[in-house]
């Protein structure tokens, strides 16, 4: 192809770009240049992204010349060779199939491309460099060495004298298996934390009816998701939405408001609100963060600042992996003493009853106004959802000022933005792994299912070598099956490797009887 295009012109040094005039390859009365001063890099098989022979041609812009050049490009082909374009993921596939990236690769590599939060693009990027497949293969390599040795113990233990008795070989795989296991167990913990940087973070808004949760959910998306009224019971279903929350991709999710029966003044629950409640019961069980919302309120008979909340959302947040509480509508309040009076007390009553709720954190419920934040007393720019979905490190628009710096301005009227900061550690807690695992946010769902499935094999090995008359044949199935587990993560086929085992057994085996004067003939 390169002749082609370049009839005049050597081939260029390997990776090294050349400016090079692009010509017609087809027969003319005249010279035809399809593109002058185009940059030419060559690179030859196999380091290559795909392991081939690999052509760029760098064009200039323009829609007519790319389509001149990919019409020339065809006509380049000599000996009966067939041009076409490249399907979809071909290049990868290439890549895969010439042993130039393995399968735990090929998934960062998507998850790069399907990336839309800086959280997600941190995990992806962490598995580009095969570290993962490397490790899957390390352990599969230690069980083939394992199993040969079984297979070894079983075919030759009548004919040659081991230096180890069966019961202290399975003994010394038995304590190999155990490590594995320990391995495994961390891999199964952070691929459910990558799992969460992949598909979102499930948010729950719960709380008694009208205590905010609809205006609460409006502020941080940033816009008119679920419908705010005065009346209680406005949402009867789950409003939901998705948005980038510094980083992490996050679903809200605004239920309808709890109350098992009404308060005076209220209308009976109906079946319509019940069926609301019990979705909303369903959503804040599968949360894996749970926002209760109560309510400053001033009782109808006293005139006295109470907190209205509801214990079932309490109790429903206290099974939750995480939870934030806070109280809304301290604009109701006369002076700061009865807030810090109002939210400690609520906070410690809720503390004697849940005592997992703040899990460590002090036990004093996060004091917000939604009307506040919506009429944006005091500025209220730090709010606007926009600075809240961009990366701490990018500054937010009007000017690089920090969340501190928007709270001495009197930017967080409404205490939302001390909300989502509070949400943004919670969600760093279900996500985040010690520095020296950071690789790990890499592992997907396929891979923690076949992790799984090797562990459930690997236990199986432990439970049978653990027995008295331990059957070997049976323990060394149960490694050949893990094995099988942790190559199907890396792509090295669902073939039988049985010329790899017979290789260790002849290799560690035999050269073993060598040394002391037996001849194997195969």
């Amino acid at each position: 192809m390169y002749r082609g295009l370049c009839p005049k012109k050597p081939l260029p040094a390997a990776r090294y770009a050349a400016v090079r005039t692009l010509y017609d390859p087809r027969p003319s009365k005249e010279e035809d240049i399809l593109d002058s001063n185009a940059l030419v890099l060559h690179f030859p098989a196999p380091k290559t992204v795909t392991g081939e022979d690999v052509l760029e041609l760098h064009v200039h812009g323009g829609s007519a010349t790319v389509r001149a050049v990919l019409a020339a490009i065809p006509e380049c082909a000599a000996h009966g060779a067939v041009v076409r374009y490249a399907e979809a993921g071909e290049f990868t596939k290439r890549a895969f199939v010439n042993d130039r990236l393995d399968l735990a690769q090929v998934e960062s590599l998507g998850d790069t491309l399907a990336a839309e939060t800086e959280q997600q693009r941190r995990a992806a990027v962490r598995g580009n460099a095969g570290k993962l497949g490397r490790t899957y293969e390390g352990w599969r390599e230690q069980l083939l060495l394992a199993r040969g040795e079984l297979e070894a113990l079983i075919d030759f233990s009548e004919d040659q004298h081991f230096d180890e008795s069966p019961a202290e070989l399975l003994g010394n795989v038995t304590a190999l298996v155990r490590d594995m296991l320990r391995a495994i167990d961390v891999h199964q913990t952070a691929g459910q934390r990558s799992e969460l940087l992949r598909k979102g973070i499930r948010i729950a808004l719960v709380g008694p009816p009208n205590a905010g949760k609809s205006s609460l959910m409006n502020l941080i998306v940033g816009r008119e998701a679920s419908i705010v009224s005065t009346e209680a019971g406005t949402t009867r279903d789950v409003v939901e939405a998705s948005l980038d929350i510094r980083g992490y991709l996050c679903t809200f999710a605004d239920t309808a408001g709890f109350r098992s029966s009404p308060q005076p003044g209220e209308d009976v629950v109906g079946a319509v609100e019940r069926e609301g409640i019990r979705r909303a019961k369903h959503q804040a069980e599968a949360a894996d963060v749970v926002v209760v919302l109560a309510s400053l309120e001033r009782d109808a008979q006293s005139g006295r600042l109470v907190v209205r909340s509801d214990p079932e959302t309490l109790q429903l947040a206290s099974k939750a992996e995480a939870c934030v509480i806070a109280l809304n509508k301290r604009d109701a309040a006369a002076g700061p003493d009865d807030l810090n009076t109002l939210a400690a007390g609520f906070g410690n009553a809720v503390l004697a009853r849940h005592p997992n709720l703040f899990r460590g954190a002090e036990a004093v419920p996060l004091l917000i106004s939604c009307a506040q934040a919506t009429t944006g007393e005091a500025g209220a720019d730090s709010c606007r959802p926009a600075d809240r979905g961009r990366p701490p490190t990018a500054p937010p628009p009007g000017g690089p000022h920090t969340d501190a710096e928007s709270v001495r301005r009197g930017g967080d009227p409404g205490g939302i933005e001390a909300l989502v900061r509070q949400l943004v550690a919670c969600f760093g807690g279900l996500t985040s792994l010690p520095p020296d695992l950071q690789d790990l946010l890499a592992v997907t769902e396929r891979q923690r299912q076949l992790l799984a499935r090797c562990r459930g094999h690997l236990e199986d090995f432990a439970a049978e070598a653990a027995q008295q008359d331990a059957d070997i044949v049976l323990a060394a199935e149960h490694l050949r099956y893990a094995a099988l587990s942790l190559a199907r993560i890396t792509g090295r086929g669902d073939a039988g490797d049985v010329e790899e085992v017979l290789g260790v057994i002849f290799e560690k085996w035999v050269s073993s009887r060598d040394r002391v004067g037996v001849s194997v003939t195969c």
